[in-house]
């Protein structure tokens, strides 16, 4: 086996199984995670649309969206190991998710983003997203945050 095949990213839906893989990355990629509970959850709630990233046998990020009445997808959340960051892993995953989306007929995806989060904001402005609003003390700590959309 070459070693370029070796390391390939497979992007596959989530199973239950990944739970506790999943929450490793979560914990490892924001200062304040998502409880494991509410992981679980939207495991369960939206499988559908959980995908996650491998290499070698080992879930090395995730994304997970969810369908809205008013035919956008929502993009939960989305996050990569850190020793995987800018290796194309967070691309591979969303444009598995923006395409799951467009399946189902989806008109745009829609996110919202910490407003200090430049690195997130840069990699969803590479995808096309852009800035349509701010939402004052979205997060429970307070700060604000930009909804970003992109046309499917």
């Amino acid at each position: 086996m070459r070693k370029a095949e070796k390391n390939a990213i497979l992007i596959r839906k989530a199973l239950p199984s990944d739970f506790a893989q999943i929450v490793k990355i979560e914990n490892l990629s924001f200062k304040r995670p998502y409880p494991p509970a509410l992981i679980l959850s939207l495991l369960y709630l939206h499988s559908d649309m959980f995908y996650v990233a491998m290499v070698n046998d080992k879930i090395i990020g995730y994304v997970v969206g969810a369908k809205r009445s008013n035919n956008y997808g929502h993009i939960i959340s989305i996050a990569v190991k850190p020793e995987w960051r800018r290796r194309g892993v967070g691309t591979k995953l969303m444009k598995t998710l923006l395409n799951a989306f467009k399946e189902r007929g989806l008109k745009a995806a829609i996110l919202e983003v910490a407003i200090s989060n430049r690195e997130a904001i840069a990699f969803y402005k590479a995808l096309g997203f852009e800035k349509i609003d701010l939402m004052k003390g979205y997060y429970p700590w307070g700060e604000d945050a930009y909804v970003m959309i992109k046309k499917l």
